[in-house]
């Protein structure tokens, strides 16, 4: 496990994220970032993300560092919480707030069809999948994407029963990175 990653690309690129050894905390690998963006498109201005389970901050960051417009990172861990308000605070990333809280409560509680993107990466043997799909599908605004990593590949079914529609999927080591928007709009060009 490495004790830093770095932000790929936009204004921050090259920064390093400091990850504490946490249990559960398992930063998504600099390789998965990077397909994940540009699947998405490298400039993201104006967009409104949430990071849910934020760890190191490395997606939602690698989001603001790309033009999104408003982050939301959610952590539950007070730590892990500081550390992201520190690096907050010494990037000057006045688009990006940080949250101390559960993940389910605070998705839950966000605007229905508020958010651009979505970032999901619960700890993997949380179980917190479901829960958490089903919490952030409702968020996502038309034409917003989602992004699911996790141990194992979600199939279709599965997905449908969120009303989420599979896009993009790669698998790099042990995680299944997957990109989805909502089953009834039409699939990205």
């Amino acid at each position: 496990m490495p004790n830093e990653v770095r932000i790929i690309g936009g204004q921050w690129k090259r920064t390093r994220l400091p990850v504490a050894d946490r249990p559960g905390l398992r930063p998504t690998p600099d390789r998965v970032r990077e397909t994940l963006f540009n699947w998405l498109g490298q400039d993201l201005s104006g967009w409104r993300c949430a990071d849910v389970f934020a760890g190191t901050g490395a997606l939602g960051l690698e989001a603001a560092s790309r033009g999104a417009a408003e982050v939301l990172l959610v952590e539950q861990d007070a730590q892990l919480v500081d550390g992201l308000r520190a690096l907050v605070a010494r990037l000057q990333a006045s688009g990006v707030r940080v949250q101390r809280g559960n993940a389910l409560s605070v998705l839950r509680d966000l605007a229905p069809a508020s958010q651009d993107l979505v970032f999901l990466d619960p700890p993997f043997e949380a179980g917190l999948f479901d829960k958490a799909l089903a919490a952030a599908a409702p968020v996502l605004a038309p034409g917003g994407w989602l992004y699911l990593e996790a141990s194992t590949a979600w199939d279709a079914p599965a997905l449908l029963r969120h009303g989420l529609a599979l896009q993009r999927h790669l698998k790099a080591g042990a995680v299944h990175a997957h990109l989805l928007r909502r089953a009834d709009e039409p699939p990205a060009s």
